[in-house]
């Protein structure tokens, strides 16, 4: 396989656009694979290379773009199953399991989904995404249960990563997830608008943060569950995401005084609550082992056909146990 070239003139109406910008509405590549070419030196206008990807053009530039050839996968396919929600020739929805890392990374060089989407999907993986995610345009974290949309087209790679750029603002995307959390909310349903960023002293963890980026997470209380002393103990939440931030929703949640059960890294202070549990519920708790948040609900507008798809996953036995345990004292069924 050899380099590919593009070549584009700048015309008096693009004056003063970022050259990132401006090659994201012109070529057929994401704006994070634009920038890493220009970073790396694969773009010259007027002949001189420039690698500032903020450098803002002139009337009359030609810029040139040298896209070398995508690089192989380098995780190896390995046979993992696959829960598969739906699959074409375009995408494929994953329906993932607990402890299922998404794509290989620093302690995790293996046993990941991008190791058994290799296995299932061969070389037919969108290469968009690099050596490491290929396919990939959002995750789940480890112990998060759920819904996944995967690219096998580097078209539906961009369609697709468009839309989660977008987060719905504009399009049919949705997501929503199933949050079983400590405590009651005073009220039936919320907003939580409050920048996160990464933790000041927890390189591993997610905060609020003044500056940081902007998230907003929409949640409706769906059930209370009574404690040992019939007083509400812990409630199911439904959550819609606004915006995609890491750990968004365990962060948020947090952050109105209400973690996840299960959740060691955003309410560890909770633990002790766990004695105010029934019986029943405080021995499924204990055997979750996770935090219990589930991807039930997704939706976006198919890159290829343009139709709008919809995809639901039913709560996996473990939190299915865990909400028979604590058992429902609303009759709002989910």
């Amino acid at each position: 396989m050899s380099d590919r070239h593009s070549t584009f003139h700048i015309t008096a109406a693009a004056k003063g656009e970022r050259l990132d910008r401006l090659l994201a509405q012109n070529a057929e590549l994401s704006r994070s694979r634009l920038k890493a070419l220009i970073l790396a030196g694969a773009v010259t206008i007027d002949g001189s290379t420039i690698r500032d990807p903020g450098h803002r053009v002139n009337a009359g530039d030609t810029i040139a773009v040298t896209v070398p050839p995508d690089a192989p996968a380098e995780p190896e396919p390995e046979n993992i199953p696959l829960n598969i929600a739906h699959e074409d020739d375009a995408l494929i929805v994953i329906d993932k399991p607990k402890g299922l890392v998404v794509h290989p990374a620093a302690g995790n060089p293996s046993g990941t989904l991008v190791n058994a989407l290799i296995a299932h999907c061969g070389a037919s993986l969108s290469g968009i995404g690099g050596v490491k995610r290929p396919g990939i345009v959002h995750r789940l974290d480890k112990d998060t249960t759920g819904l996944m949309v995967v690219a096998k087209t580097d078209r539906a790679h961009r369609g697709l990563s468009a839309q989660f750029a977008d987060h719905g603002r504009t399009g049919p995307l949705e997501r929503a997830y199933l949050a079983f959390v400590w405590g009651a909310p005073d009220r039936p349903k919320g907003t939580v608008d409050a920048p996160i960023d990464r933790h000041p002293k927890a390189r591993d963890k997610q905060s609020v943060r003044q500056g940081g980026r902007e998230a907003v997470t929409h949640w409706e209380r769906l059930e209370t569950y009574p404690g040992a002393d019939g007083k509400p103990v812990a409630s199911l939440l439904s959550c819609r995401l606004e915006t995609g931030r890491t750990h968004q929703i365990r962060v948020h949640l947090a952050h109105i005084g209400h973690p996840l059960l299960g959740d060691d890294v955003y309410g560890p202070g909770f633990k002790t609550k766990a004695a105010l549990l029934k019986a029943e519920a405080r021995a499924a708790l204990e055997a979750l082992g996770r935090q219990a948040l589930h991807a039930y609900l997704l939706g976006f507008e198919h890159p290829e056909t343009g139709e709008t798809v919809s995809f639901r996953s039913p709560l996996p036995a473990d939190l299915a146990a865990l909400r028979r345990a604590l058992g429902s004292g609303d009759p709002t069924s989910v």
